[in-house]
């Protein structure tokens, strides 16, 4: 028989998931009211039920929190591998991630069989300058092995204040032995916008991730662009992982008139919400070729897709990642927080990228020298519990990108390094085929 001070424990318990599905249905959208009753209730008291066994028999003391929070991270790992609990200090550096400025390694990273993998290095950090490349597998952190580690747990281990060190041990394909890099961790202020002017009339703008003032700052890039009288533009958004839906929109809309559709949102109860590009300064009717691979994820695929259907951009490079969902960030009253797929996004045109990603209009591969660069690459459909696209058969997620396989090898046993982040920086054939593109659609508009 429980204790009244368990049994309190207990029922303090049960009131804080009952808060949890409050909060969801006053901040989220089309979820519907929670129901505590039959089912939904019996569940629930099997759950305290567990909870009450662990609190009296389990050999050592444990703390409730601690329980809590691993159910609930349990029961969201039931659900695609998007959704995910923070705890207090992880909800923190999430929030500060989206200002684009922390302290740490610079790796964007993922989960694939239950294996930290990483994405792909952030440009001009110290994760990229130490060599870590996309599709590592980070096998230890500081000796402590990854398995079972979760993503933000992971995150929190790499973290830390600037000139801290932290050893990665990698584990790379066509590696004998597990590699080992230790790195100095820095401030990361990740620039999402740079721009400069290629042969002399070619604007070139890379956009690294989608953070809160990107809109902004592309457009004093693009307005730095017009002074110097560009007469095309070239969008980079290679290995660029998406960030705020919002930030996609305004960076979508200084391309399109206003009215245009950029992009619609589709919830659980089937409510379709639009998104439409608003005034913005007129730019020049110029030629634009986006350059998209397949590290180019979520808000990168909503520009493309929005530049695309609506035919002002041609699009160029390979498939990109496919991650066509949308994520709302729940705080909950203990200062944590909870990241809930709550939608799925469609192009104007209403084709959900989810798992297929955008298809370029030109399908070009990254060459270094006279070799195209394979290997190894995670992809949306590569990830476990990943949600179904609803516009494609099953069959037609498989059969993505018939160009990226060769001799009956799938898109998974291969692998890609980001290509170079601007020209001149070695060899990057995609953005030479974009600037000869560009240069032959100048001397065709001449002759016609």
């Amino acid at each position: 028989m429980l204790s009244k001070k368990r049994q309190m424990k207990t029922g303090i318990v049960i009131l804080l998931l009952v808060i949890l599905a409050g909060v969801w249905v006053t901040f989220g959208k089309g979820i519907g009211n929670p129901v505590f009753g039959g089912e939904s209730y019996e569940n629930l008291r099997v759950f305290a039920e567990a909870l009450s066994l662990v609190e009296k028999n389990y050999v050592d003391d444990i703390k409730t929190k601690d329980l809590v929070y691993g159910a609930i991270k349990g029961m969201l790992s039931e659900l695609d591998p998007h959704t995910n609990f923070m705890a207090p200090e992880s909800y923190k550096e999430m929030q500060v991630d989206t200002k684009g400025e922390f302290g740490g390694l610079g790796i964007q990273i993922s989960m694939k069989d239950k294996k930290l993998v990483v994405i792909a290095p952030i440009e001009d950090t110290p994760a990229w300058d130490a060599g870590i490349k996309a599709g590592d597998y980070i096998f230890k952190i500081d000796d402590n092995p990854t398995k079972d580690l979760s993503l933000e747990d992971a995150v929190h281990k790499m973290r830390g204040l600037k000139g801290t060190r932290v050893m990665l041990t990698i584990v790379r394909e066509g590696e004998k032995e597990p590699l080992e890099f230790t790195i100095i961790r820095d401030i990361i202020k990740i620039q999402s916008i740079k721009h400069k002017v290629i042969e002399g009339e070619i604007g070139y703008v890379r956009i690294t991730q989608f953070q809160e003032r990107t809109g902004e700052d592309l457009k004093k890039a693009l307005d730095s662009l017009d002074e110097q009288n560009i007469k095309s533009l070239i969008i980079d958004l290679r290995n660029n992982p998406g960030g705020l839906l919002k930030v996609a929109i305004q960076v979508s809309e200084q391309f399109l008139k206003e009215g245009k559709l950029v992009v619609s949102v589709k919830g659980r109860n089937e409510e379709k919400e639009e998104y439409l590009s608003s005034a913005t300064k007129a730019r020049a009717e110029y030629p634009i070729v986006v350059l998209v691979n397949e590290g180019s994820a979520s808000a990168s695929e909503i520009v493309a897709g929005a530049l695309q259907d609506w035919g002002r951009a041609v699009v160029l490079g390979t498939q990109t990642f496919g991650k066509g969902s949308v994520q709302t960030v729940f705080n909950l009253s203990d200062g944590s927080g909870m990241r809930l797929t709550t939608a799925k996004y469609y192009t104007p045109k209403g084709t959900s990228i989810q798992n297929t990603g955008i298809t370029p209009d030109i399908i070009v591969k990254l060459i270094a020298g006279k070799e195209e660069v394979k290997g190894r690459f995670i992809r949306e459909r590569d990830l476990k519990k990943h949600l179904k696209n609803d516009t494609v058969i099953e069959e037609e997620e498989k059969e993505i990108a018939p160009a990226e396989k060769e001799d009956g090898k799938d898109e998974e046993d291969k692998t890609i390094e980001p290509p170079p982040a601007v020209a001149g920086e070695g060899v990057d054939s995609q953005l030479q085929r974009a600037v000869d593109l560009l240069k032959s659609w100048k001397i065709f508009k001449g002759i016609i």
